[in-house]
């Protein structure tokens, strides 16, 4: 069986002026967390999908819970590409494994 790995990046702008506000924020960031969402950068969050049936889930599952405020962006693309992506400034430093390989010991 082939699988395709993508990604979903999330990215969002909120706003936090309100207790109501500052209360969706929260939510939609705990929403993203308990999806299996990782922070990449602030308000920069991704998930690793093994297909894209689960991307359209996915997908699905943030229209439901958006905040009523504010502007959140969904993009996807293949593992292929994200892991074209160039550090221009700083380095990764993750101690989450977050790759598609696999370890096979026999």
């Amino acid at each position: 069986m082939s699988y395709r790995f993508m990604r979903v990046l999330v990215f969002f702008d909120l706003p936090t002026e309100t207790l109501e506000d500052k209360r969706g924020y929260r939510k939609f960031r705990k929403l993203l967390i308990k999806n299996g969402f990782l922070m990449m950068q602030e308000s920069v969050y991704c998930r690793m999908l093994l297909t894209p049936t689960a991307g359209k889930t996915v997908l699905d599952i943030i229209r439901k819970n958006r905040p009523k405020h504010g502007i959140v962006q969904v993009m996807s693309i293949t593992e292929k590409q994200f892991a074209s992506m160039e550090f221009i400034t700083g380095e990764n430093h993750s101690e989450v494994i977050d790759n598609d390989e696999r370890l096979i010991i026999l």
